[in-house]
């Protein structure tokens, strides 16, 4: 029912903008960068081990859970795709920071 390019492009993307968030939520002290270079480096570590394909790894590769986290093969519009899903989270952290903020100022 989505369009063709949501429906390719929009699990890599929100994948991503997952990873962000999880960075963020386990560095909540840390800054914003450094949840975007921790994130960039997950996703491309875990894109670039697809290009592995030892029997071990992709019998994990072939459960729900190990397709998942780990992909099953190497793509590298995936590369975009994360670079998207990690930049747009990383806006749309700071812009609802920015407004909560802004009505908690409003507040006091």
């Amino acid at each position: 029912m989505l369009p063709l390019f949501i429906a390719e492009n929009a699990g890599d993307t929100i994948w991503a903008g997952m990873v962000y968030f999880g960075f963020r939520f386990l560095f909540v002290g840390r800054s914003r960068l450094t949840a975007i270079i921790l994130s960039f480096l997950f996703s491309y570590t875990i894109e670039f081990s697809q290009l592995y394909q030892a029997v071990w790894v992709n019998q994990i590769r072939g459960t729900v859970l190990g397709s998942l986290i780990l992909g099953k093969g190497f793509l590298v519009v995936d590369l975009f795709r994360y670079t998207v899903g990690i930049i747009t989270a990383a806006l749309v952290d700071r812009v609802c920071l920015n407004f909560l903020h802004v009505r908690r100022d409003r507040h006091l």
